[in-house]
């Protein structure tokens, strides 16, 4: 291999190799600085006596923003242009917003069915009713499925025979219950 051919080797591996070093540096340095803010933290909480969930918070909040720039240095080092990311976080943070706000309800009655399943405020096979107001009547019937959308009730109607209702997760926490555990409820009065 000639002088000249190995030079110009050299040159490209140094163009490739010198921005890779200096992004992983920049990583470095985040991971150090990161410690000794943990370290500083950790000092401050103790001698103030704050709660744990306050340093906890601290770190995570301090972990991120370390991070976060960064990332963006490293890869304004390895030729990245901070605008295009910028433009790339934004657009992304605007579809996931529209997404969110969009499927709001179907998530408001997930986690509303999450809370039933683990605060029990109710159980498959309770007569529950929810009701409007402290003076209407409201739904009523014996619980028979709580899934992650709907609890299920049965309307049992001698009259009008029986009836499914499903009512979204999210209406007992914005109305009150009212539930029988043992039996079933006294029978419903007749509207005047």
């Amino acid at each position: 291999m000639s002088w000249p051919a190995f030079n110009g080797w050299l040159q490209e591996g140094a163009a490739v190799a010198i921005p890779i070093a200096q992004a992983l540096a920049i990583l470095l340095g985040a991971w150090v600085l990161l410690r000794v803010l943990r370290i500083i933290v950790r000092r401050i909480c103790d001698s103030y006596h704050l709660p744990a969930q306050v340093a906890v918070s601290a770190r995570r909040l301090l972990g991120v923003l370390v991070y976060m720039s960064a990332g963006m240095l490293a890869l304004g080092r390895l030729g990245v242009s901070g605008s295009v990311l910028w433009t790339a976080l934004t657009g992304f943070t605007a579809v996931a917003a529209v997404a969110f706000f969009a499927a709001w309800s179907v998530l408001s009655n997930i986690f509303c069915s999450v809370l039933i399943l683990t605060t029990r405020p109710f159980r498959v096979h309770d007569h529950i009713e929810v009701l409007e107001n402290g003076d209407k009547p409201g739904l009523r019937g014996r619980v028979i499925d709580i899934n992650l959308l709907y609890t299920t009730l049965l309307e049992e109607d001698a009259l009008r025979g029986d009836t499914v209702l499903q009512i979204p997760n999210s209406q007992f926490f914005q109305r009150t219950t009212r539930r029988w555990r043992s039996g079933s409820p006294p029978a419903a009065s007749a509207p005047e």
